[in-house]
């Protein structure tokens, strides 16, 4: 293979990797100094302490072993451990926590995704607590958790899947069991529970377990969420080890509890009904509060793992021959290595690219719920005031609800001086229009963040360990790539696997007040295109416009058989709708970030602003480009994959005899010469052309054709960008070695 000259481009480019002076801007937290000092506070956790302790060995056994046990002492020291708490309850960060808590997992994962998970598993067993518990169980578990707050602090698991077939799978079924073990009169009851769990991880070192239960006596109703002590009378054992292949730097078992505990650990209280004790809250209830912000976090760190390989892979392709007597320093072989080949680069800006929409999607999507919080945990209050009922009642309610919140979003995407401006802030200051509003958002982008970055980041990761050769599968490669692409394995299955989220965006993406929040996007990246035209915003917004338009026809027709294309069931249909949505978010966040950080250069606010902005614009446009590509794929298959084929009856209005069209040639001069090379006309023997049948027509989805070719065209430039951000990547400097140990 000869040497593949790149294309020339005058354009400043990338001199050296982002800093955190980039980042900060890219992710949305250049004005938060709290959250900078968290990171910068955990980074040396990661690549010190993490890293040597993987780097020694520490993977090599499932035990919770000394070695393992001690980052729970710099974690405490770091600040992680205290950071999901209020300040009320010894937090140090005020207000909704999700970006701070996303951070901190980047770093650790950045290294390695079982030391992220292993600090992380705490948080998620205070979450069910800090979502719905009651006052007295916020005091007493949150305090009890921050590092100096009491004697020992308190270690928790969150305990929810089962040994069940497909474990984790289906959350609403539970085969743990809590029945009323005593209640006396005038006391209060007492509760035995029984739970096996299965997959749970911190087991190693919990003494507290928040857990999913369901009710096995008539005078408890429904499932609940409690919480269990290691003090409690009865059974707390840790269980057996799992025997992992990933994220051995984290602590999972297979506990078995059998204790007795007061009612008042039932999460969220109860209240008494005609003698029967009925949960304020029941397990699903708790657990759609939590996983709809910590899906988020999980989805990031396989974000981590993908910027993470671009380092180590520019320094193997660089040395890649280095060492032979015929490769002298000064030579493009020794100083280039594969970085001579137009194939590496190409593959390795798609994963920076990958990379970096995933971080892009992550970070707006934690960001966003910290926006969305407050208004959120006032939900009950909201509905209460809104006469909405609980329960399947209440979705009937909040569907004739939806009409200002259209209204809004209508008058939104309208602009200044070209809408009713005190109509609009009367919305704005509805709570329950601005809750829809949100919350279509948020049921859209939780499982997208956790479907795209794991799923599609999983298979990056595939890519980046190939790029390192015969290293990649070694257990010293550098930058401990072979170990991340495994864990993000795990990552994928992490609170609901890929067909979880799938199901739930094929339910929530065609909600109207998401749908129109779309429609204003297309309109957000044309004007985008406009000012910042190398970052492949027209290109996704051609794509988008695409993808639109197919959900409206699978949402309004059959197959060749009759059947509804778009229905819940049909699978074959909504999932590939969902994974094609969930390529134009990334891409989205992505050109997003990159306005931000056009806004920061602009007020000066970057050094080298010019060649950061021209390269991340250029890894934009590819993966812009890299979307459009798929959706194009996805749409084109779901509009015409459901038709049959046309075959050659004669009855139908597909095909011509020869004779037919020598009787019109006298009136259509031509018209015989050209028929036969579209292999649409039989002979008057039968015999026709050999293929399947005579050409597809497009009749009613000429709309889709023309957005399709738009597409198509769109696509113009974005090959150019990658050669430059490949050009990019033989010239920008890199550290002597990696900033932790091998």
């Amino acid at each position: 293979m000869e040497t593949v000259e790149h294309a020339t481009d005058t354009r400043p480019s990338l001199t050296t990797l982002p800093g955190d002076d980039i980042r900060q801007i890219l992710w949305g937290f250049a004005d938060r100094f709290d959250i900078q000092m968290l990171v910068q506070s955990v980074r040396p956790v990661a690549r010190g302490q993490v890293a040597r302790l993987v780097a020694d060995g520490g993977r090599h056994t499932h035990d919770w072993t000394d070695a393992k046990n001690d980052l729970l002492a710099s974690f405490d020291a770091a600040g992680v451990t205290a950071l999901f708490a209020d300040p009320e309850y010894g937090g140090f960060i005020e207000g909704p926590k999700n970006l701070a808590l996303a951070l901190a997992a980047f770093e650790l994962a950045w290294v390695d995704g079982g030391a992220a998970t292993c600090s992380l598993a705490g948080h998620l067993a205070l979450a069910p607590i800090h979502e719905k518990g009651t006052e007295e169980q916020k005091r007493t578990y949150m305090s009890r958790a921050i590092p100096g707050q009491s004697e020992e602090v308190a270690r928790g698991a969150f305990c929810l899947t089962e040994p069940l077939p497909f474990v984790g799978v289906d959350t609403r079924v539970l085969s743990g069991r809590v029945r009323i073990e005593g209640w006396d009169e005038g006391e209060e009851p007492m509760l035995r529970v029984e739970k096996r769990g299965r997959f749970i991880t911190n087991m190693g070192f919990a003494n507290f377990v928040t857990a999913a239960v369901e009710s096995d006596d008539e005078r408890l109703k429904g499932t609940c969420m409690v919480i269990l002590e290691e003090s409690d009378p009865g059974t707390f054992d840790r269980g057996s080890a799992t025997h992992k292949l990933v994220h051995q730097l984290s602590s999972t078992t297979d506990p078995i509890f059998n204790l007795v505990v007061p009612a008042s650990r039932i999460i969220g209280g109860y209240t008494l009904k005609d003698g029967v004790i009925v949960p304020n809250y029941n397990h699903s209830q708790i657990i759609e509060a939590v996983f709809r912000r910590t899906r988020v976090t999980v989805g990031l760190m396989t974000a981590a793992k993908m910027l993470s390989a671009v380092e180590p892979v520019i320094r193997y392709q660089r040395s890649r021959f280095r060492g032979g007597a015929a490769d002298a320093p000064g030579s493009p072989r020794y100083d280039l290595g594969l970085q001579q080949k137009e194939d590496t680069l190409h593959r390795l800006v798609d994963v920076w690219a990958a990379g970096e929409a995933a971080a892009a999607l992550g970070f707006a999507t934690a960001k966003f719920f910290d926006e969305f919080d407050p208004i959120d945990h006032r939900r009950d209050d909201i509905f209460g005031e809104g006469g909405i009922p609980h329960g399947r009642a209440g979705l009937k309610v909040l569907a004739q609800k939806r009409g200002p919140a259209l209204e809004y979003l209508r008058l939104r995407a309208l602009g200044p001086g070209k809408r009713d401006e005190a109509r609009l802030a009367e919305l704005e200051k509805d709570d329950l229009t601005q809750f829809l509003v949100q919350d279509a958002l948020a049921l859209v982008l939780c499982p997208a963040v956790k479907l795209w970055n794991t799923g599609h980041g999983t298979n990056v990761m595939r890519e980046a360990v190939s790029l390192m050769g015969g290293y990649g599968i070694t257990e010293d490669c550098p930058g401990f790539l072979p170990q991340k692409w495994m864990d993000a394995q795990l990552e994928a299955t992490y609170e609901g696997p890929e067909a979880v989220q799938r199901r739930q965006l094929s339910l929530t993406m065609t909600n109207e007040l998401f749908l129109a929040q779309f429609q204003e996007w297309i309109l957000e990246l044309r004007r985008i295109a406009g000012t910042m035209p190398g970052t492949g915003a027209c290109t996704l917004a051609s794509a988008m416009e695409l993808w639109q338009w197919t959900l409206q026809y699978l949402l309004t027709h059959t197959d060749a058989d009759g059947a509804t294309l778009y229905r819940d069931q049909r699978q074959g249909v909504t999932f590939p709708m969902a994974d094609a949505l969930c390529w134009l978010l990334a891409s989205r966040y992505q050109i997003l970030s990159i306005r931000e950080l056009q806004t920061a250069a602009t007020n000066g606010a970057v050094a080298n602003a010019e060649g950061f902005l021209n390269f991340f614009a250029d890894l934009a446009h590819v993966q812009a480009g890299n979307a459009a590509g798929e959706v194009s794929r996805i749409c084109t298959s779901l509009v015409y994959g459901y038709n049959r084929h046309p075959s050659w009856d004669l009855q139908g209005s597909c095909c011509h005899h020869t004779e037919d069209l020598d009787t019109l040639e006298s009136i259509m001069p031509g018209i015989a010469a050209c028929a036969p090379s579209v292999g649409d006309v039989v002979d008057a023997d039968g015999s026709h052309a050999p293929k399947a049948g005579p050409c597809v027509r497009f009749t009613g989805v000429e709309g889709f054709v023309a957005r399709r070719n738009k597409v198509d065209g769109c696509l113009t430039g974005s090959r150019l960008a990658k050669d430059r951000a490949a050009q990019a990547l033989t010239t920008v400097m890199i550290p002597e070695a990696l900033d932790y140990p091998m």
